[in-house]
């Protein structure tokens, strides 16, 4: 096979897949980790905003369709974080690019949840006590594992062109 990969090794956005082969760079990390802010920070924010639409009601399910989606898209309260929520996806996909996929969706979405979390508690919501904080720890503990690792592996490796 042409240009020095082994058999049985995909590359995957610049990345070699297949578990121990993957490597991160301290500028991927931070992206996904702004990733998972803006998606998970976003989510407690859109709940609240949303919940106009409880109050919305219309005969025919177009009508209803019609006018939730106008009772949101009217609402800066809910347009602000919709956006930068929408920003983050936009940050994923081009992040994708340069990043492997056996880390960049754990890492984001993992971290997704604990940002949710954070900015669930900060706005009084009830995030459920001891459990949460504990999983939360783990979480964060586990992901610490797998961006140090690769970390560590690709500051001892030559650069590949």
């Amino acid at each position: 096979m042409g240009g020095g990969r082994r058999a049985g090794t995909v590359r995957w956005g610049g990345g070699v897949g297949g578990g121990c082969h993957s490597h991160l760079h301290p500028g991927q990390v931070l992206a996904l980790v702004l990733v998972a802010a803006l998606w998970g920070g976003t989510q407690p924010l859109l709940k609240r905003a949303s919940s106009h639409l409880q109050h919305v009601h219309e005969r025919t399910w177009a009508r209803q369709l019609l006018q939730e989606t106008k009772t949101l898209f009217l609402n800066t309260e809910y347009l602000l974080p919709f956006s930068l929520n929408q920003c983050g996806s936009l940050l994923y996909y081009l992040t994708l690019a340069s990043t492997d996929l056996t880390l960049a969706v754990p890492i984001s979405n993992s971290l997704a949840i604990i940002f949710t979390l954070i900015v669930g508690k900060v706005l009084g919501e009830d995030i459920g006590g001891k459990r949460a904080f504990a999983g939360m720890v783990l979480t964060v503990a586990g992901i610490t594992l797998c961006i140090t690792s690769s970390v560590t592996k690709t500051q001892g490796q030559p650069s590949t062109p």
